[in-house]
């Protein structure tokens, strides 16, 4: 697959407006059962990857394709491979963002990429993100995405063992979980609420857990184990798919450089996504 069609792509912009509500907000923190602790008053600062919950774009119906994403072309390149993912993203956060703040982000295609591996050819489509509010810059963002075709029959990669951590904690995940998710993020993508599509045409063997989910999980329980520490970069990058019927657990350990890993594995111990979390100064 040759990437010069979509050169034209690398260095496009586009600049989205929104406030920071109040009801996104406070739908995300009792989704984490996290009502209690995480406040959604006017003013209130945001856990950083609330973020994700704000500039959502509304696509009509008329131009939804059959996988539930906004038709292939716009700001990201038409690529044709039928499936895309949230590969990953390495967040730095400047300043707080609260609620009532109006906040603009800048997004800019970056790089584009042709790449081969044992789930054939793939497309990494780099996209950095920039937020202010306020006027102020809070937040910076660089976010992979990758496009790949549908195999005839899905096959997990080979595993990667979850390392000896100082807690770990189980998840429940199921589909309600999934819906809530989707309904917050306003992701349409049918793998993720959809059993009979997942499996019959993406091939998966279940409804597949978001990514960005994965992620938020992993940023709130680091932020929970650590409750007097400001998070100052957040990179994550998904390495297997995690199910609705695995049997999930979220743990983390300690770095020397003063940061945690966490990571989200299946029940037999397998990494499913692996993310690390640096803390500002004291």
């Amino acid at each position: 697959m040759d990437e010069t069609p979509w050169k034209e792509w690398v260095g496009r912009s586009e600049v989205a407006f929104d406030v920071v509500a109040e009801a996104p907000a406070r739908g995300l923190a009792a989704t984490l059962n996290r009502s209690g602790d995480i406040s959604t008053e006017p003013g209130a600062p945001i856990p950083g990857l609330f973020l994700w919950l704000y500039f959502l774009k509304f696509a009509p119906m008329s131009e939804v394709g059959p996988d539930g994403h906004p038709k292939r072309g716009g700001f990201l390149p038409p690529v044709e491979l039928p499936r895309r993912m949230w590969a990953g993203s390495r967040c730095q956060f400047h300043a707080p963002v609260r609620i009532g703040d109006r906040v603009e982000k800048r997004s800019t295609i970056e790089k584009i990429a042709v790449k081969s591996g044992k789930a054939g050819e793939m497309v990494f489509v780099s996209v950095r993100h920039e937020t202010r509010a306020e006027g102020r810059l809070a937040m910076e963002e660089g976010q992979d995405i990758v496009y790949m075709g549908i195999p005839e029959q899905f096959r997990y990669p080979d595993p990667i063992a979850a390392p000896p951590g100082d807690w770990r904690e189980a998840v429940a995940i199921d589909p309600v979980l999934l819906f809530r998710f989707s309904a917050l993020t306003y992701n349409g993508h049918r793998i993720h609420y959809d059993r009979r599509y997942a499996m019959e045409v993406e091939k998966y063997p279940g409804l597949v857990v978001h990514g960005p989910l994965q992620a938020v999980l992993l940023f709130d329980a680091a932020c929970r184990h650590a409750p007097d520490r400001i998070p100052a970069r957040f990179d994550f990058r998904g390495v297997r798919p995690l199910f609705d019927f695995d049997a999930a657990t979220v743990s983390g350990r300690q770095r020397d450089d003063g940061g945690i890993d966490v990571f989200t594995a299946t029940g037999e111990g397998a990494v499913c996504m692996q993310a690390t979390m640096h803390w500002a100064a004291p």
